[in-house]
C-alpha cells in the first residue's frame, strides 16, 4: 500500500492538528481508486492555502470532466464543475468578475489537452491571474483506460490494444510555447515538491501553469509509481527561471524534471493591463 493511500486511511490526526490544512479539505471523502496519486495532490494544494493562510471563501476551484473533475468536490471552497475542457474559460471569467478570488483551474490531461486544449494558448498570451492544474496519468482513467493526447506512443491502452499510434503532448513544451509566465511541473509521491511549486504558482501575478506526473493506478500498469520515482530529477538549482530558452531545453530533454522551469516576474498580468489602459 502506498503511502500517500495510508495517509487518507489512518489519518494521522496529530499532525492534521499541528498543520491545520485539513481545514481546506470537504466533508465529502475522495472517490478515486486506492492508490490514486490525485489524494497526495489534494493533500498538497490544501497545505499550500494553509501556508498562505487564504480565506476559504476567496478561493474558487473550476473543474471540467474526468477523475480530476471531482476535486472541487473535495475542497473547502467554492467550486464550479463545468463541462468537458471548459475550466480555464470559466475560471478566467471568474478571476475578471472578480480579481480578489484566488482561482484554481483543474483538470485531466484529456480534460485539459484534449478537447480544452484550444484554451491553453489563449489563457497564456492573456496572462490572466489563475493557476492551473494539470493532473496527468498519461490515460483516461474515468472511461476505463483508452489513450489520452499524453499517452506515450506504442503504449498499449484499452482503446488502442495493439499499441497507441499517436505521438504524446509534452505538457512544458506547449506551456513555454505559448509563452505561460510561470511554467513548473510536480510529481505526485513528492509531497513537499509540490507543495512549495503550488505556492510559488498561487502567489505568482499572472497565469501559472503546473504539470502533475501521477501514475493511474488501475487502467495504468506501464507508468507505475516505482518507474516515476526512479523517471523524474528535480531541477538544479542552478537553473535560471528567467531564462526561456534554457526551460525549453529542459523541457525537451530526454530525462524528465521537477520543479520550476519558467517564471516572468516582470510582465504584466491582464488585470495589471487593464488597470493601465484604463487609467492613461
Amino acid at each position: 500500500m502506498d503511502h500517500i493511500e495510508r495517509f487518507y486511511i489512518d489519518e494521522k490526526l496529530a499532525d492534521i492538528k499541528k498543520d491545520g490544512f485539513l481545514n481546506y479539505r470537504s466533508k465529502e471523502l475522495p472517490t478515486w481508486c486506492p492508490g490514486c496519486g490525485y489524494f497526495g495532490i489534494t493533500q498538497a494544494i490544501a497545505k499550500a492555502c494553509n501556508a498562505l493562510s487564504l480565506p476559504n471563501e476567496n478561493i474558487c476551484v473550476v473543474s471540467g470532466i474526468g477523475c480530476a473533475g471531482r476535486y472541487p468536490i473535495f475542497m473547502k471552497a467554492y467550486g464550479f464543475h463545468t463541462l468537458h475542457g471548459r475550466s480555464v474559460p470559466i475560471a478566467s471569467g471568474i478571476k475578471l468578475a472578480n480579481e480578489d478570488l484566488t482561482v484554481f483551474a483543474v483538470g485531466g490531461d484529456g480534460d485539459m489537452l484534449g478537447i480544452g486544449g484550444g484554451h491553453l494558448p489563449h489563457i497564456a498570451r492573456k496572462n490572466i491571474d489563475i493557476t492551473l492544474f494539470l493532473f496527468d496519468n498519461m490515460i483516461y482513467g474515468l472511461t476505463k483506460g483508452q489513450s489520452s493526447a499524453t499517452t506515450p506512443l506504442g503504449q498499449k491502452t484499452n482503446s488502442h490494444t495493439k499499441g497507441n499510434p499517436d505521438s504524446p503532448l509534452k505538457p512544458i513544451s506547449l506551456a513555454l510555447a505559448y509563452d505561460a509566465s510561470f511554467v513548473a511541473r510536480g510529481f505526485a509521491g513528492d509531497l513537499d515538491g509540490m507543495q512549495d511549486i503550488f505556492m510559488k504558482a498561487i502567489r505568482h501575478k499572472g497565469f501559472s501553469f503546473v504539470h502533475l506526473i501521477t501514475p493511474c493506478v488501475t487502467f495504468d500498469k506501464v507508468n507505475t509509481w516505482d518507474v516515476m520515482r526512479n523517471g523524474y530529477h528535480p531541477i538544479h538549482e542552478s537553473h535560471d527561471v528567467t531564462d526561456r530558452i534554457a526551460a525549453m531545453r529542459l523541457a525537451e530533454d530526454q530525462r524528465f524534471f521537477l520543479g520550476v522551469f519558467y517564471q516572468d516576474e516582470k510582465r504584466p498580468s491582464y488585470q495589471e493591463y487593464l488597470r493601465q489602459i484604463h487609467s492613461a
